[in-house]
């Protein structure tokens, strides 16, 4: 590819640019912003294999960029530093070697005013590129940028979701973000919504940005069902933990009850057992009692599971959550919400919490659609080649970024991942 830069551009184009300029810089200025409450050595830790350092995902986000626009997009463009491509590619065999994930917390250099500067490098040639690109080669940058600017919101929700892990592993129990006055509401009842079912269709339509996982739009038969009305709570779950749930091996797929036996799981992640016997919660605002209207986070795929058995349910399947996804209530605004924290339903009727709270485990492998094709080269590692052993979440959660969540939109976490802000959303049967 090359890029001309002298072609004259009409009103409209140059306007288009802009617009595609500005979006480059608030999305990653959001990124910047996000490690503000954090210090050079809060930024450095890697508390287990599947945690990176926050620094490592600033700079692997810049790394995305420059490997797959600016070097072969913008002319002359001259590399960082060319030990970064070895030190920050993720996943990409295509690339080249890369440095073992388990091993990333060990880079104490580049140091994070390096790793920021680096931020910045890129950014100054992204702004050429998006400039001066002649329209040949922008039509074929255009959805590359787009695509890079979703993978780093992922990877905004990723620092959020690594940085509670590593303060939650810090005997102070910092918190990331300031606490705030909290309503106590009570749960409203959960209710079951019955959907007939029947052959629908499932999928990205093509209108604006997806995933290549989300595509294509295909149909799928579904018997009837019923979704429940809210999130499972922490109440909900309590229940569940005192009736023995964790001590029951009847209730648990065999490699979950492997793990609870492994890991030693009792409760959800994050919860805690205070002085005087009360349930305690670390939140990205820090350690507090446990509200049990809120709704229960941060529990694997296995728990999830044997929590439906418990409760004579089961998980919807991905298909189920879609097409219910359509008949939900708007979000409801939680003015003073503890951030980035899923907060309780609101007394309302209908499907609520679907999106926005918490990602919420189904039934369904993360597997291809039919006709899935990913794409060429490098970047067709985005995605299709971990489509294994891997289950889907649905729904985006606290931490998701504004705007970056669609109904189509295909998390997907192995069975025991406890991390990310994982939840249950209860589903039946329904006759006929």
């Amino acid at each position: 590819m090359t890029a001309a830069g002298t072609s004259p551009r009409t009103d409209q184009t140059a306007a288009h640019r802009a617009a595609w300029a500005q979006r480059y810089a608030d999305v990653r200025g959001r990124t910047v912003a996000l490690t503000g409450p954090l210090s050079a050595e809060d930024q450095q830790i890697q508390s287990m294999p599947d945690v990176s350092p926050t620094k490592w995902h600033l700079a692997h986000m810049s790394w995305f960029f420059e490997t797959f626009l600016l070097e072969p997009s913008l002319p002359g463009y001259a590399a960082f530093d060319p030990q970064y491509g070895f030190l920050f590619n993720s996943y990409y065999e295509a690339v080249g070697a890369r440095w073992p994930r388990p091993e990333r917390g060990l880079l104490s250099r580049p140091s994070l005013d390096d790793v920021l500067a680096y931020r910045r490098h890129v950014d100054a040639a992204m702004a050429r590129l998006i400039e001066t690109a002649d329209e040949e080669v922008w039509s074929a940058l255009e959805p590359l940028l787009d695509l890079g600017l979703h993978h780093e919101q992922q990877h905004q929700e990723l620092i959020l979701m690594d940085i509670k892990h590593v303060f939650s592993l810090n005997p102070l129990a910092p918190a990331y973000a300031p606490a705030r006055a909290r309503a106590a509401p009570e749960a409203p009842s959960l209710d079951f919504i019955r959907f007939d079912g029947g052959l629908v269709e499932i999928g990205h339509d093509g209108e604006g940005f997806a995933f290549d996982n989300e595509a294509p739009r295909h149909k799928v038969w579904l018997e009837p069902f019923a979704l429940a009305s809210r999130l499972s709570t922490c109440g909900d779950y309590l229940a569940f933990i005192e009736d023995d749930g964790y001590a029951r091996p009847e209730l648990w797929l065999s490699e979950g009850w492997g793990a609870v036996q492994r890991e030693g799981w009792r409760a959800p992640l994050y919860w805690h057992e205070g002085e005087a016997g009360e349930r305690l919660l670390f939140t990205l605002s820090g350690l507090r009692r446990l509200d049990p209207a809120e709704p229960v986070c941060h529990i694997s795929l296995y728990e999830a599971d044997a929590f439906a058995r418990w409760s004579g349910r089961r998980l919807p399947t991905e298909a189920e959550w879609e097409l219910a996804s359509d008949h939900a209530a708007k979000p409801v605004s939680m003015a003073g919400a503890e951030p980035f924290h899923p907060q309780a339903a609101a007394p309302i009727c209908g499907l609520q919490q679907m999106t926005g709270e918490l990602w919420q485990w189904t039934a369904s492998p993360y597997a291809p659609y039919p006709r899935y094709r990913p794409a060429a080269g490098a970047i067709g590692e985005y995605n299709g080649k971990f489509m294994s052993n891997q289950m889907v979440l649905r729904g985006g959660a606290a931490v998701t970024p504004e705007g970056h969540v669609r109904p189509t939109y295909r998390n997907f976490f192995p069975p025991a991942a406890r991390w990310a802000f994982s939840g249950v959303r209860l589903a039946d049967d329904a006759e006929y």
